[in-house]
């Protein structure tokens, strides 16, 4: 039997991996601010125990520095331009000292690297209250390469918090490529970073199948490049999707491989 299709793209939050994120919530800035601390930094308003009022500093700091990153992306890319945050995390280490003691008195541009993602992956652990994967992802993944298909992510993330979230899930070296909105700039819907997919793999769009959980960052953005899409109406969907979306191939309820698995003949 002649394959339909060379590749398969994904979406990652709603479709291979289960998670819940507040990132206003109390323990993400208390956590960040906390991992500040250890570095000299204090962020404290000062006025006693409630936390609203210890991390407004740090909010309003880390907000100062996010907003010239999101304006200049979405000058220079358009609407569906996607920054690269980790600056904003570098930017809360300003005045501080990573040198571990070497005596020029200048910390390494590695370190401050270093130190910034440390700070975003605690930020996002601290926002999170469940991340897992859907049963029979990684089984699903495999039996896709089994079948001589390409598998690869399409996400609209921030890299400083997804990629640690790929490695502690396995999820890494199950993907032939990894592609994140952070990293390129761009973000879905917007057709640009399907096509990047699309040329980093040498693939036609006609020949990618794309699976998501999202009917207009992931349906509608694939078909705007041409990409056939499988819609899986999980938990976190947006609210207002439909329970059929009428431009994808498939519409199934829930993270059901089984269904993507007998749409694609496997």
């Amino acid at each position: 039997m002649t394959m339909r299709y060379d590749a398969v793209f994904f979406d990652l939050y709603g479709t291979l991996i289960d998670i819940r994120t507040d990132e206003s919530s109390d323990a993400a800035w208390d956590a960040l601010r906390d991992a500040l601390a250890g570095y000299g930094i204090a962020y404290d308003d000062g006025r006693g125990d409630d936390r609203d009022d210890r991390n407004a500093g740090l909010r309003a700091r880390f907000d100062a520095a996010a907003r010239p990153l999101i304006d200049a992306a979405r000058a220079e890319r358009g609407e569906w331009a996607e920054p690269d945050l980790l600056p904003a995390y570098a930017a809360l280490l300003d005045g501080t000292d990573l040198g571990d003691g070497r005596d020029d008195g200048r910390d390494d541009a590695n370190d401050r690297v270093a130190a910034s993602r440390a700070l975003a992956w605690t930020f996002r652990r601290g926002s999170t209250s469940l991340l897992r994967l859907y049963p029979g992802a990684l089984e699903f993944l495999r039996a896709l390469h089994e079948a001589g298909l390409r598998v690869v992510l399409v996400s609209n993330a921030q890299a400083c918090y997804t990629r640690p979230e790929l490695a502690l899930l396995g999820l890494d070296a199950a993907l032939d490529r990894i592609v994140i909105s952070s990293d390129e700039g761009v973000r879905k819907p917007g057709a640009e970073i399907f096509r990047r997919a699309l040329a980093a793999e040498g693939l036609a769009a006609n020949r990618v199948l794309m699976v998501g959980n999202d009917v207009r960052c992931d349906i509608d953005g694939a078909r705007s490049a041409g990409i056939d899409g499988v819609y899986l109406r999980t938990e976190i969907s947006p609210a207002d999707d439909p329970a059929v979306c009428e431009s994808a191939v498939l519409s199934l309820t829930g993270a059901d491989y089984a269904g993507v698995q007998r749409f694609l003949g496997l």
